[in-house]
């Protein structure tokens, strides 16, 4: 939550891209008029949404510039189906996956922001949660075994969201002073993982030989992670 200004840059990317992939989706199928009508309310929507993020930038003082792009929704798209019947349901769970994962952070950022941004974004929680449930209920009446695809489709978008990230790992390598070590926690079956295992405390004790002295500590995470960690720490 330090960088709260990159987080209302990124969100603000956001919204626009949910609002062109609605679009998108009403474009590629015109004969599907219940989509297109479900989609063009929802682009308005998404639309909405960044307005309310500009107007935030603009009340705080924050300047556009431009964020590297994620690899997370590049990474779901290369995971789709090439048939026109499968790509359209794999677009429209990739949507309600990306809708719900923005949800979940939403919920976790209510906590741990000041006012007003707390309240502006426990007000916009409802609606990803809202949006998550419209493109899981289209995509459910477009195609059979959607379910089974979704729980495919949602272990690729896990992964893309807590993987190893390359540019930490550039960070790593470019600056001596800083470190990267992941940890996994839940360790999927036939994985190759080589890396840290356990909990992040766990893995902090391990790397740091349980000896905190003369270091600082920012935390970020979910209460009981945070929690574990400060106990570790003292």
């Amino acid at each position: 939550t330090e960088r709260w200004q990159d987080l209302l840059l990124d969100h603000a990317n956001c919204e626009k891209k949910a609002a062109s992939t609605a679009l998108a989706l009403m474009f590629a199928y015109p004969e599907d008029f219940e989509l297109a009508e479900r989609m063009s309310r929802l682009a308005r929507e998404e639309l909405r949404h960044f307005e309310l993020v500009q107007q935030q930038l603009v009340a705080f003082g924050v300047p556009f510039r431009r964020l590297s792009p994620s690899r997370y929704a590049e990474g779901l798209r290369r995971r789709l189906r090439r048939d026109e019947a499968g790509r359209r349901v794999d677009l429209l769970l990739c949507g309600a996956l990306i809708e719900a994962r923005s949800h979940e952070r939403f919920i976790g950022l209510i906590g741990r922001l000041p006012e007003p941004l707390s309240a502006f974004y426990a007000s916009l929680a409802a609606a990803e949660a809202r949006h998550a449930g419209l493109y899981l209920r289209l995509a459910d009446k477009r195609g059979a075994g959607v379910h089974g695809r979704l729980h495919e489709l949602a272990s690729i978008e896990a992964e893309l969201a807590t993987a190893v990230d390359a540019e930490f790992r550039a960070l790593a390598a470019k600056h001596p002073n800083f470190t990267y070590v992941p940890a996994l926690s839940e360790e999927p079956a036939g994985s190759d993982w080589d890396g840290a295992r356990g909990f992040v405390h766990e893995a902090a004790k391990a790397h740091f030989n349980n000896d905190f002295r003369g270091h600082k500590a920012y935390l970020c995470g979910p209460p009981a992670m945070i929690e574990a960690c400060i106990t570790a720490l003292m």
